[in-house]
């Protein structure tokens, strides 16, 4: 059985991360909630050394996005851009499963049409 006090760190992380998805574009929102969900979901039984680095790397994830929204909230006048750009030293140490899944978010991310037709609550099109 896993550690309690570790379960519930991995739970507070993934709660934030999605609480913070909120302040996301709609379209962005709902393609992180789902890769989180997923890559949180396929990470569950993952070896002591890789959840180390999982938890790590998931909590930078969440200090760069709770900065960014902050920045957004600040300074509503100038257009945010969110996420961050990755080194060629951070690539290499990605696996190749790992370069195809970022590869095709980038993908999904940068799609001219939207993948989701999502309409926010109170909005109409």
């Amino acid at each position: 059985m896993a550690n309690p006090s570790h379960v519930s760190r991995v739970f507070s992380l993934y709660k934030r991360i999605l609480l913070l998805h909120r302040f996301l574009p709609i379209d962005l929102r709902a393609l992180g909630d789902q890769y989180v969900k997923d890559e949180f979901r396929r990470n569950k039984t993952a070896a002591p050394e890789e959840v180390t680095v999982f938890m790590r790397e998931w909590g930078n994830y969440r200090d760069t996005l709770q900065t960014q929204v902050l920045e957004s909230a600040r300074d509503r006048v100038k257009k945010v851009e969110f996420g961050a750009e990755l080194s060629e030293g951070d690539l290499k140490l990605f696996q190749d499963e790992q370069v195809g899944q970022l590869y095709e978010l980038m993908l999904e991310s940068t799609k001219p049409n939207r993948q989701f037709d999502i309409q926010e609550e109170g909005f109409k099109k």
